[in-house]
C-alpha cells in the first residue's frame, strides 16, 4: 500500500451543507475592509480628467492651474508615463492616458493627486483642454460600412473597425435551410446593461522601498492588475504586489477595469512618492467602466414538421466600445453559445466584434451569451408556433443527452443533466395547466394579460479552447501547530460566496470542520497565477487545487501518524488521526502537527490544478470548447398591462445542474440574484446611450430591480448530475442563472401580448409596440 492510499477517504460531512457564510459577520457588523476603507498614512487622493467628447484630437493640454493649485502634489500626462502608455488586457490597444487623440466620452486624459479629495477634484476642473472634434460613430452596423469614421486604432486595424471575424461551421447549412419545411428568421437586438455592483471602483498603490509597487483594491484577477501596473509603471513583475480587499460585487465589472484603475493610481504613486487612492464615484463609475456589449443578432432557424432543427444560421455583431479589453474572448464564448443546448446536424454562425466611439465593453455575468441566448430561445418558441407544439414539447425534442454532439462537434458524455432539469422545472411551475389557464385568461380579459415563458440553456465552464493557458489554479495549504489549516487561493471572492464554499471543499478533504479552516485575503505574492475569477470556474479550479494540496500534505500526515500510533493504515476524521483497524485508537490532529513541526517535516503544500482541451480546430471553431458544461431550465410567469405595457413577473421556477452542490444556501442565494438581474435585463435596466454619451449616469434612472420587482414565489431546485472530475462532483454555477432567466421572462411576456418581442429591455413603449402589432 503507498502512502496516498493510505489516508481513506474523510467523513466530515462539509460538502453539501448549508454552512454559514464565513465572511457574513464581519460584512454585516461593519468590520470588513473595502476600498475606500483602506486608509495608509500619508495618503493622497486622485481625480481623473476624462473626455468630455466621443471622438476627436486632443490640441492642447494646460496643466498649470492645476499643478500651480495649493495641496496638489502631483499632475500626470500621457507624457509622465514610465513603462508602456497601455493597459493590457488580451490585446494592448487601450492607453492608459489618452496622448494626441480621444475615442470615447470619459476617457482618462490627466491624473491629479492631493492631500484632500476636495482639492484633487478642483484641480482636475482646472486643467485646460482643447480638442477637434472629428465625427463619430456609435452604431456598430454603421461603423462596419464603408467610408465610416475609423475607431478602432490603426496599430490594432489598418483599416475599418471590425475587430474580430470567428467562424463556427458544422454540416451544411446550406442544403438543411434549403430542404427545410420550416423556416423562421429574425433580427434581435440588445442593449448595454450596468454591472450595478453595490461598491464602485477604487484602487490604493503605496510605493514602497527598493522601487516596489504595492496595490490593494476591489477586484476580481490580481494577476491581471499585476501585469498592468507593471507594464506601465515599466517594473518587473515582482516589483508589484497586488492584494484584494473585501469586494462589494463585480459581475464581471471587476475582471478587466480594474487593470486601468490600478495603473491609473500607480502612475500617480510613482510620480508623487506617497500611497495614492482612486475611488470613483457612481455616476464616474457608470460614465467610464465597461458594460455588457450591445449587440445584434440575426438568426435562422431550419426545422422538420414535428419541430425537430436541423440547422441554425447566424450572424452575431457585438459593440465592443472604442477599445477591445476582454471582447475577443467575449465574442468567442457568443460564437459557441449560439446554437444553444441542442443536438443540431448543421450549423453556421460568423460573430464579428466592432469599435464604436462608446465606453469600452466587456466582461459581465454570462460573458456574450445572454445576447445570444435570447435569440435561439425566442427561435424555438417560433418554431413551436409554426409546427402547432407547446414550447417545453420542442425542447423535449431537441435538447442535449448524454452522447449527443454540441454545435462545436463536442460529444457531452459527462453530468449532462438538461432534460432532467426541464421535467424538473415543468413538474414545479405546474407547465402545461398554467399555460392553458393564462391562454383561458387572455381570451375573456382585455386589461391585464398572462403569461408563461421558458427557457433551456447550457454553459461552458471554464476559459474555453480559445484561452486554455488561462485553465490553471492554484492552492497553498498549509497545516498549523494547533491543527487548524491555512489555504491560500489565486481566485477571489467577490460576494458570491467562493471563501466559504472553498473552505468547505478544504475542511472534506481534511477531515475538519470548517472552523478550523481560513482562507488568507488573495495575494499575488503568496500564490502562483491561478487565472481570473471568472467564467464559473472557481469552485472547479481553486477546488481542485486545494483537494491536490491537501492530498500531499495528508501524506506526510499519515507518514507521522502512522509512526505515532504504531499502525499500519490511518484516516483524517473530525481532528484526529485515526487507526482504521481500531477507531479508539487515535491521536488529535493537533499532536500530529507539533511532532511534525519538532522533526522539520514541511507543513506547508502548493496544489495545482489544470484543465485543457486537445482537439481543438480553430479553422472551424470545431472540438472540444470547454471541458464541461452546466445546464438549467427557468420557467417564468407575468403579467402585463395592455393599457400601460407595465409587465410584473409574478412566479419564477429555476432549476440548474451545476454537479454537486458544495453549499445549498450560497448556491440558492447565487441564482435568486441573477434571477433578479435576468429580470432587469429583460425589463427595466435601459441605460440610454445618445451619440456616445450616457445622459444621466446614475441608478435614479437607470431602473434595477428592487425586492418589489422580484417575484415572492421564486422556486429554486438543483438536479445534481456530479461531474467526476470537479471537487466532490461540483461544476459551475455563478452565470447560469442570469443567463436563463431573463429569456424566461419575455418568452412570458411575448405568450402574455401573442407577439414577440425582439429588443430589449423590454421596456413598456416596446411591449406595446408589440401588442398593438397583434391587436
Amino acid at each position: 500500500m503507498n502512502e496516498k492510499d493510505s489516508v481513506k477517504k474523510d467523513k466530515s460531512g462539509s460538502v453539501g451543507r448549508s454552512e454559514t457564510r464565513v465572511d457574513a459577520v464581519d460584512k454585516v457588523t461593519g468590520k470588513a475592509v473595502y476600498a475606500d476603507d483602506f486608509e495608509p498614512q500619508g495618503l493622497l487622493y486622485a481625480s481623473v480628467v476624462r473626455s468630455s467628447i466621443s471622438s476627436g484630437k486632443i490640441l492642447n493640454l494646460d496643466t498649470s492651474k492645476a499643478e500651480e493649485m495649493e495641496g496638489v502634489e502631483a499632475v500626470v500626462t500621457a507624457e509622465n508615463v514610465p513603462g508602456s502608455n497601455v493597459v493590457p488586457v488580451i490585446e494592448e490597444d487601450q492607453p492608459a492616458l489618452a496622448e494626441d487623440r480621444v475615442r470615447y466620452v470619459g476617457e482618462p486624459i490627466v491624473l491629479v493627486a492631493a492631500g484632500e479629495r476636495k482639492i484633487a477634484d478642483r484641480a482636475a476642473q482646472a486643467v485646460e483642454i482643447e480638442y477637434e472634434e472629428t465625427e463619430a460613430v456609435t452604431d456598430p452596423l454603421e461603423a462596419m460600412e464603408e467610408g465610416s469614421p475609423q475607431v478602432a486604432r490603426e496599430e490594432v486595424n489598418e483599416e475599418g473597425n471590425v475587430f474580430d471575424t470567428l467562424v463556427l461551421e458544422k454540416g451544411n447549412i446550406e442544403s438543411a435551410v434549403e430542404k427545410a419545411p420550416v423556416v423562421v428568421e429574425n433580427e434581435y437586438r440588445t442593449g448595454h446593461q450596468e454591472h450595478g455592483y453595490i461598491e464602485p471602483q477604487g484602487m490604493t498603490a503605496i510605493p514602497k522601498p527598493r522601487d516596489k509597487m504595492e496595490l490593494h483594491g476591489t477586484m476580481q484577477c490580481p494577476f491581471y492588475v499585476q501585469n498592468a501596473v507593471s507594464k506601465v509603471l515599466g517594473y518587473r513583475i515582482n516589483k508589484v504586489r497586488v492584494v484584494q480587499l473585501e469586494t462589494g460585487g463585480a459581475f464581471g465589472g471587476k475582471e478587466d477595469v480594474p487593470s486601468q484603475v490600478g495603473a491609473l493610481a500607480g502612475l500617480l504613486a510613482h510620480e508623487a512618492g506617497k500611497p495614492v487612492k482612486l475611488t470613483y464615484d457612481r455616476r464616474e463609475d457608470i460614465k467610464s467602466t465597461s458594460k455588457r456589449h450591445p449587440s445584434v443578432v440575426r438568426y435562422k432557424t431550419a426545422a422538420d414538421e414535428e419541430g425537430k432543427v436541423k440547422g441554425v444560421k447566424a450572424e452575431v455583431f457585438i459593440d465592443c466600445g472604442a477599445y477591445q479589453t476582454l471582447s475577443p474572448a467575449v465574442l468567442f464564448r457568443s460564437l459557441v453559445h449560439t446554437a444553444g443546448p441542442y443536438s443540431i446536424p448543421n450549423v453556421k454562425i460568423v460573430a464579428r466584434s466592432i469599435a464604436t466611439n462608446k465606453v469600452p465593453n466587456g466582461a459581465f455575468r454570462g460573458f456574450g451569451t445572454p445576447q445570444v441566448i435570447f435569440s435561439h430561445e425566442s427561435q424555438m418558441d417560433l418554431i413551436a408556433e409554426e409546427v402547432g407544439k407547446s414550447p417545453d414539447a420542442v425542447r423535449e425534442l431537441n435538447v442535449l443527452r448524454s452522447g449527443d454532439r454540441t454545435s462545436t462537434n463536442q460529444k457531452v458524455g459527462k453530468s449532462v443533466g438538461l432534460k432532467k432539469t426541464l421535467h424538473r422545472a415543468k413538474e414545479l411551475s405546474d407547465w402545461a395547466k398554467t399555460r392553458h389557464k393564462y391562454e383561458s385568461w387572455n381570451e375573456s380579459h382585455e386589461k391585464i394579460k398572462k403569461g408563461i415563458g421558458l427557457s433551456t440553456v447550457l454553459y461552458g465552464v471554464g476559459m474555453s479552447a480559445s484561452a486554455p493557458f488561462l485553465e490553471k489554479a492554484g492552492a497553498y495549504v498549509k497545516l498549523e501547530v494547533d491543527g487548524s489549516l491555512t489555504v491560500s487561493v489565486g481566485n477571489t471572492e467577490m460576494g458570491q460566496g467562493a471563501e466559504t464554499v472553498l473552505a468547505q471543499i478544504a475542511a472534506e478533504a481534511m477531515g475538519l470542520d470548517i472552523e478550523d479552516i481560513s482562507l488568507t485575503e488573495v495575494d499575488t505574492s503568496r500564490v502562483p497565477d491561478s487565472g481570473p475569477t471568472v467564467a464559473s470556474r472557481t469552485t472547479t479550479m481553486a477546488g481542485n487545487a486545494i483537494i491536490d494540496g491537501v492530498g500531499e500534505l495528508k501524506e506526510r500526515i499519515s507518514s507521522v501518524g502512522r509512526e505515532m500510533l504504531e499502525c499500519t493504515d490511518v484516516r483524517l476524521e473530525d481532528g484526529y488521526l485515526v487507526d482504521t483497524q481500531d477507531s479508539s485508537h487515535k491521536c488529535k490532529l493537533e499532536e500530529v502537527a507539533q511532532k511534525m513541526w519538532a522533526e522539520n517535516v514541511e507543513l506547508g503544500v502548493e496544489g495545482w490544478a489544470e484543465k485543457g482541451m486537445k482537439n481543438w480546430q480553430p479553422d472551424k471553431n470545431q472540438g472540444d470548447a470547454y471541458f464541461v458544461y452546466s445546464y438549467a431550465t427557468h420557467v417564468s410567469e407575468v403579467e402585463v398591462d395592455s393599457i400601460t405595457g407595465q409587465a410584473r413577473v409574478t412566479r419564477h421556477v429555476a432549476v440548474h445542474d451545476s454537479g454537486k452542490i458544495i453549499n445549498p444556501t450560497t448556491a440558492a442565494g447565487q441564482v435568486e440574484g441573477g434571477v433578479a438581474q435576468g429580470i432587469g435585463y429583460a425589463l427595466t435596466e435601459d441605460l440610454e446611450e445618445k451619440e456616445g454619451k450616457f445622459p444621466d449616469p446614475d441608478l435614479t434612472n437607470y431602473l434595477m430591480p428592487t425586492s418589489q420587482d422580484v417575484p415572492d414565489d421564486l422556486v429554486v431546485d438543483f438536479v445534481e448530475a456530479d461531474y467526476p472530475e470537479g471537487p466532490y462532483g461540483a461544476k459551475g454555477l455563478g452565470e447560469v442563472p442570469l443567463m436563463a432567466s431573463h429569456v424566461a421572462v419575455i418568452n412570458a411576456v411575448s405568450h402574455a401580448i401573442g407577439n414577440r418581442v425582439v429588443e430589449y429591455p423590454a421596456i413598456p413603449e416596446r411591449i406595446l409596440e408589440a401588442y398593438s402589432e397583434n391587436n
